[in-house]
């Protein structure tokens, strides 16, 4: 498993918009392709202006199957949605490492 690590800067006044809007628009999109596992939205409430989005594919090669035309179309349906304060500040790849159980 594969995890791709996201960090936005929004504006607090924002933060509840931006995510909604991620939801609609980015996993909406994302889901539709083989490999996509699962999403989550990680809040802070010492960061309000930070956003962490953290998608899970099954492999590397699933996630970057998708193409550049259609995530750049996504990209461009949310800025128009999202007409605010916003950005990306950090972006990571990370895979899980599994160990099996001891067997007793």
């Amino acid at each position: 498993m594969v995890i791709e690590w996201l960090t936005f800067a929004v504006d607090p006044d924002h933060r509840e918009t931006f995510i909604r809007l991620d939801k609609e628009i980015w996993t909406v999109a994302l889901s539709q392709y083989p490999g996509f596992v699962s999403k989550e939205v990680w809040i802070s409430p010492d960061l309000l202006d930070q956003v962490i989005i953290v998608i899970r594919w099954q492999t590397r090669a699933q996630w970057k199957a998708i193409p550049q035309d259609v995530l750049d179309a996504v990209q461009e349906k949310f800025e128009q949605a999202a007409n605010f304060s916003h950005r990306m500040i950090d972006s990571r790849e990370y895979q899980v490492r599994r160990y099996p159980t001891p067997q007793p």
